[in-house]
């Protein structure tokens, strides 16, 4: 399954670092990222592969949402067919 990675916020040291970390942590495989830094506010969107991980979706969604607290962003993680619904005109 794909999945859409959101993460919104002020700007710092190691937010691609520690998102990364969780992923690779969970076996989770990254096939793109686009990111951006405007005025000092952080904005990326990355699109991964969990097929070979072992945890859910929900898990996941818990993980990084508690990462985000944790960093002071908003991160968002969501099925790809989801957001790309959500996403559509």
């Amino acid at each position: 399954m794909k999945i859409v990675v959101t993460i919104v916020g002020k700007d710092r040291v190691g937010i691609i670092a520690k998102v990364s970390g969780v992923l690779a942590e969970n076996n989770v495989n990254i096939l793109s990222v686009n990111q951006n830094i405007m005025d000092g506010f952080f904005n990326m969107v990355l699109i991964a592969e969990m097929q070979d991980s072992q945890v859910k979706l929900k898990e996941l969604q818990d993980i990084l949402h508690k990462k985000g607290d944790e960093m002071g962003l908003e991160i968002k993680v969501q099925h790809q067919e989801i957001f790309n619904a959500m996403h559509s005109i």
